[in-house]
């Protein structure tokens, strides 16, 4: 049933396009009280507390993924951080998912758009 609703909410939200990355790292974004999404936000702060996010790293920043559908969302305030009930805007963002490990390794070249994706996947990271 949450499944359901957090689809609908996505689908409901006035996403925007995020134009300062519009040629770095194409992704939309909604406003948790400008586009009145309260309702969006702590259901995706509820399945990050539930252990859904994966970290992973965009350059030099490391956030916490929630990937839904075919696209990967992400808070710009760390979830446990954030509070609905402060009166701070929060930002919510999406990206489509992509093939290969994309969503967890950024190469050289790799703009996020999907004709500038490197031909060559990324090997996986090696553990010690």
């Amino acid at each position: 049933m949450e499944n359901l609703k957090i689809s609908e909410l996505i689908g409901r939200a006035p996403w925007r396009e995020a134009v300062t990355y519009r040629k770095t790292w194409p992704h939309e974004y909604v406003l948790s009280i400008k586009d009145k999404q309260r309702q969006l936000f702590e259901l995706v702060c509820a399945r990050l507390r539930a252990g859904e996010g994966v970290e992973c790293r965009f350059f030099a920043m490391r956030n916490t993924y929630l990937f839904l559908g075919s696209h990967k969302y992400w808070l710009m305030t760390h979830w446990d951080e954030l509070d609905l009930d402060d009166g701070q805007e929060y930002v919510l963002n999406r990206a489509p998912l992509y093939r290969d490990r994309r969503d967890f390794v950024i190469q050289p070249g790799d703009t996020g758009k999907p004709e500038d994706y490197p031909a060559k996947p990324a090997a996986p990271a090696k553990t010690a």
